[in-house]
């Protein structure tokens, strides 16, 4: 019989909530990387020149199931990736290993804080954008 303390529970629930995190956002990413001719780029779309040109297109959906599908959310979050990462998208074993840098040493918890990081608010992420 094993003695846990309730400390000891928590923390460890705290690393695989985090963990989690981090495997789910790896591979809907490698998922859209590997498969990146099932999906459309905004210079597709239009003509128009912008920024986010040549970033995935995301249609206009309004079911929840279907945002939260791999295709959509996948797209979505390939897209918030920063642009040092995203040129690596041609190379899976540099695209991987420099993902997954960033992911930990970003420290996001849900995905949501991955959403809403920038280098302006998390100086460690700074050699990525």
């Amino acid at each position: 019989m094993y003695h846990i303390s309730v400390g000891d529970i928590y923390h460890t629930t705290i690393v695989y909530i985090l963990l989690f995190c981090l495997q789910y956002i790896l591979s809907l990413l490698l998922f859209v990387v590997k498969n990146i001719s099932m999906f459309t780029l905004n210079s597709s779309v239009h003509s128009i020149n912008t920024r986010r040109c040549f970033d995935l297109y995301l249609p206009a959906v309004h079911l929840t199931k279907v945002q939260k599908g791999i295709y959509y959310s996948g797209a979505k979050v390939f897209n918030s990736l920063p642009p040092s990462i995203k040129c690596l998208s041609n190379d899976i074993r540099r695209f991987k290993s420099t993902l997954k840098k960033f992911l930990l040493e970003g420290s996001f918890y849900t995905v949501q804080e991955y959403f809403d990081c920038s280098s302006s608010n998390n100086p460690k992420l700074e050699k990525f954008y």
